[in-house]
């Protein structure tokens, strides 16, 4: 299979990531962020990007590399929001 998968990322905090935050875990880099930014609907920042297969579970503990240095963020599952609309 693949060696690195995209996935959902929650910050901790109140502040966006950005596209080329390294993923960090264990104290090694396991992925980069793709895009990141406000999402209204969930109340917070999202993110999305790739990581190492290993890494890929929903509610895996890892850290982004920020501004002010490593900050806490959880692996989140996609969508981020479940759909509402119904197909006729």
């Amino acid at each position: 299979g693949p060696s690195r998968i995209r996935v959902g990322l929650k910050p901790a905090g109140r502040a966006p990531v950005r596209e080329g935050a390294d993923i960090l875990s264990g104290g090694g880099t396991i992925g980069t962020v793709t895009s990141g930014g406000f999402g209204p609907s969930v109340g917070g920042p999202v993110a999305m990007g790739y990581v190492e297969t290993a890494y890929r579970e929903p509610g895996n503990e890892i850290q982004l590399s920020g501004r002010r240095g490593p900050e806490p963020a959880t692996v989140a599952k996609l969508p981020f929001v479940p759909h509402r609309y119904v197909r006729s």
